[in-house]
């Protein structure tokens, strides 16, 4: 595999929502990861604020976190450094689990 395909195996499509009354990651729609972040779209506090969360909900460094496109859009592609797309598909979804469990008690 060469290294343009190993970048593209860590990419992943995010659809963001500023402005929520709380951070969180919603599920999927549209193949894109839905996050909700309680900054505004100003001066890339949301973005910060993406990464945030992001970096919390797969357990590694904020700067392993880039936005690839998107930086001043609601449609972002990002990609984490040392990570498959299925360790990241499979993290984000215990993420997801932990918060309807925490939701429904």
């Amino acid at each position: 595999m060469n290294e343009k395909n190993r970048q593209e195996d860590r990419r992943l499509e995010v659809r963001v929502t500023p402005n929520a009354g709380r951070n969180e990651i919603t599920g999927w729609k549209d193949g894109a990861l839905q996050v909700k972040v309680a900054a505004p779209p100003e001066k890339g506090k949301a973005n910060q604020e993406l990464v945030d969360l992001l970096s919390r909900a797969l357990k590694v460094r904020k700067s392993a976190i880039s936005i690839i496109t998107g930086l001043t859009g609601r449609k972002k592609t990002i990609a984490v450094e040392a990570m498959s797309r299925e360790e990241l598909i499979a993290r984000i979804q215990d993420t997801i689990s932990r918060q309807k469990s925490i939701a429904g008690r």
